[in-house]
């Protein structure tokens, strides 16, 4: 009967776990998709810069 209750006790550590990991991952969620800008890829160097804003079409206007 000792393991019984010795597993009970150590449960609730692993759900209070499971729920921080859904809130964080929650958390991130919504603040990842309230900033657009995060997910457009951006030249890293000056030169992919340069290459990037050469290949554009120009703008008529």
């Amino acid at each position: 009967m000792h393991g019984k209750d010795e597993k009970k006790r150590y449960q609730p550590n692993w759900t209070s776990a499971l729920v921080l990991a859904f809130g964080l991952l929650a958390l991130a969620f919504l603040v990842a998709i309230d900033r657009p800008g995060w997910w457009h890829i951006k030249p890293a160097t000056g030169t992919a810069a340069a290459m990037s804003y050469a290949a554009e079409k120009p703008s008529r206007g």
